[in-house]
């Protein structure tokens, strides 16, 4: 059974910075694409950012330039610096990995961000 398990969710100030981690276990697989949704409260779950296993990345225009995301092939692990962070970012982050042409396929639990003002 494959698992995401994110972290480094949390409770930020405006301004401020925090970085998301999701790693992959119990996976035979070689994930193509990785990426992060994320769900605010009343809203649909919507994508932040995804990578591919070759580096290619995509990115909701709304977050280009305060938002990175980066993998390790080699851990089966993806990344998302956050920066600059909003009240309007505060949401449950889920990472998600996909087989193939699939995406998103398997998804993590979620971790709380959370943005003060």
């Amino acid at each position: 059974q494959v698992q995401l398990v994110e972290s480094g969710g949390g409770l930020v100030q405006a301004g401020g910075s925090l970085r998301l981690s999701c790693a992959a276990s119990r996976s035979p697989f070689r994930f193509n694409a990785m990426g992060w949704y994320r769900q605010a409260p009343g809203k649909q779950r919507e994508l932040v950012a995804a990578i591919t296993s070759g580096g290619n990345t995509n990115y909701a225009d709304s977050l280009k330039g305060r938002f990175t995301i980066a993998r390790d092939n080699t851990k089966n692990t993806v990344y998302l610096q956050m920066n600059s962070l909003e009240p309007g970012d505060t949401a449950v982050y889920y990472c998600t990995a996909g087989i193939g042409s699939v995406f998103p396929g398997y998804w993590g639990q979620g971790t709380q961000v959370t943005v003060s003002s």
